[in-house]
């Protein structure tokens, strides 16, 4: 089979303004970024048709470095669907360069269901995430000015909370000191980088409702405190437009289009291991405004992506997702078994048994939250019918809808099984209105245990003095009422990235919390995961290259 990269070539690619025109958007509301990419303006938005659209969240069993590939199923429900005579919209975040050139080597989809043109949303795409770190940096720059302008008036921080963000995997820089040399350098103190994606300002762009919105949240993010313990924000800054201005195109929703010419909105990026991993709000509903049927996915496990789907997406716009579906594979599911790396690819039907632990784990914390559950089993070509049948076997005794998904080798072909299962569903028994893990009005330490243990299977929660303290504050300010996003390994339901399967009873703790006072969400980091991702022994970048005119090497 043809690389992602050759498939994509292979593609004759619609003018973006014929996409557009194909859902109803008009051509004078496109702004073309070249032939293949648009924006599209959020005041399209319309909440009536919003409520009338088939919302379906797409997520997964818990992660393995061999890949589950969800967005490619997402992509590919939305060529079945299209296929079978819906009208159908996929809604995908963009991918960070950090991970395409360490590990993944591209994130928008794969062989016959991607999102195209893949080199450019793979790469630079429209600068959304270059605003985003520009916007970011230029906060942390005019914080260090006006500490250093005003020293001599006896202005200072006690605490400074901002740091600086970089859209590259950079281990040397998650702890820097800042300000060496003359005094004319400014004032020396530590600091360090986070990837762009867990910015604070990544999280504001994908849960303004505006650019109103956007503003106002940007001038409460808490930059420090003061020594007699008043916090700091960009408000008091007095940069709130000069950071708005950096954001006003990066805030409009991008439309591209798949493998099949289907429209695909790509908007925002937040991982949801270290920040709450969905796409911006604005282009899910934009692709409702136009689509009878939106297909959306969630980072990483459901107890990553999906929870924070629901407890911070919906509950902040009002989202009601009429299905969700959940991607398992044979592969991961034998490395959930026990069945080591090297031996996933070999039948093991013991492995795979033991690994369908995992998958109920996940069914029944998405019902808790009233959800609907279809599985689809993402074909790889080493799976055997044997396991494919047993996964089959094993839905129906749970009740739960399965299909295969075979649209990474067949493109839409490969997923009209899967789209007649999803369009059944929702029309028959689709999802009650959402039931959040935790109220408003719950404490922090509330919230954070109801995830825990009800969601993840731990016992027993500890907190570090640095997180009591953070909690304390964020009493003090009156922001409890904010949701919370918990930072954690991708590889487990603990904190703990070795312990694979469907883990109970074991401690979790969190080490520190971060207040994302803009964003309006509390950021509570579990273990030791990290928010600036190192590269690997052997980085992706190494086979990335320009070959007579052609990128190669993505993926």
């Amino acid at each position: 089979m043809k690389s992602d990269i050759e498939i994509a070539r292979s593609v004759e690619l619609k003018k973006i303004k014929q996409v557009a025109e194909g859902i109803g958007i008009p051509r004078e509301e496109v702004e073309n970024y070249g032939r293949y990419i648009a924006k599209i303006p959020e005041q399209l938005i319309d909440e009536e048709k919003v409520k009338k659209s088939n919302l379906v969240l797409v997520t997964a069993i818990t992660a393995t470095k061999a890949g589950i590939g969800k967005t490619t199923v997402s992509i590919g429900l939305a060529l079945g669907l299209n296929k079978i005579g819906k009208k159908a919209i996929v809604a995908l975040r963009e991918p960070s360069l950090g991970p395409c050139f360490g590990m993944k080597g591209g994130a928008a989809g794969g062989g016959y269901a991607q999102v195209l043109p893949m080199e450019k949303i793979n790469l630079h795409f429209t600068g959304d995430f270059h605003a985003i770190t520009s916007a970011h940096n230029m906060i942390s720059a005019l914080l260090d000015n006006y500490l250093y302008q005003n020293q001599a008036k006896g202005f200072g921080l006690k605490e400074i909370l901002w740091r600086r963000v970089l859209d590259v995997n950079d281990r040397s820089l998650r702890s820097i000191v800042v300000g060496l040399g003359p005094k004319s350098n400014g004032i020396t103190q530590e600091s360090g980088f986070d990837i762009t994606p867990a910015s604070e300002i990544m999280a504001i762009l994908c849960l303004s409702r505006d650019v109103e919105d956007l503003r106002r949240r940007i001038e409460n993010i808490l930059l420090g405190f003061t020594y007699d313990d008043q916090p700091f924000t960009v408000k008091d800054l007095g940069v709130a437009g000069a950071i708005t201005v950096l954001l006003k195109d990066a805030i409009h929703p991008n439309l591209v289009q798949t493998t099949e010419g289907t429209a695909a909105f790509v908007h925002g990026g937040p991982f949801a291991n270290i920040a709450h991993g969905c796409n911006s709000i604005l282009a899910t509903k934009l692709a409702m405004s136009f689509g009878d049927y939106v297909i959306t996915e969630a980072g990483f496990g459901a107890d990553l992506g999906a929870e924070k789907f629901y407890n911070i997406k919906c509950r902040k716009s009002g989202l009601q997702p009429k299905l969700t579906v959940i991607v398992a594979t044979a592969q991961g599911l034998k490395m959930h078994g026990g069945v080591s790396l090297d031996r996933i690819k070999e039948p093991n039907m013991e492995g795979l048994k033991e690994g369908l632990r995992n998958l109920d784990k996940h069914i029944r914390n998405l019902r808790s939250f009233g959800q609907t559950v279809v599985v689809a089993f993402n074909k790889f070509a080493t799976d055997t019918d044997e396991e494919m049948e047993m996964l089959r076997e094993h839905c129906e005794q749970l009740g739960v809808g399965y299909a295969i998904n075979n649209a990474f080798s067949e493109g839409g072909e490969g997923a009209v099984d899967m789209a007649r299962l999803v369009v059944d569903t929702i029309e028959n028994n689709p999802s009650e209105p959402l039931r959040y893990t935790y109220k408003e009005e719950d404490t922090v330490q509330q919230k954070i245990e109801k995830v825990a243990t009800n969601l993840y299977g731990a016992s027993v929660i500890t907190y570090s003095s640095i997180a009591r303290n953070r909690i304390k504050l964020i009493e003090k300010m009156g922001i409890t009422h904010y949701p919370v996003c918990i930072a954690k390994t991708q590889y487990s339901f603990s904190a703990d990235p070795k312990i694979y399967g469907a883990v109970n009873n074991f401690e979790f703790h969190i080490k520190d919390i971060v207040i994302n006072n803009g964003a309006e969400m509390i950021v509570a980091i579990a273990g030791e995961i990290l928010r600036m991702p190192g590269l690997p022994k052997e980085p992706q970048a190494l086979h990335i290259d320009i070959v007579d005119g052609e990128i190669e090497g993505l993926s």
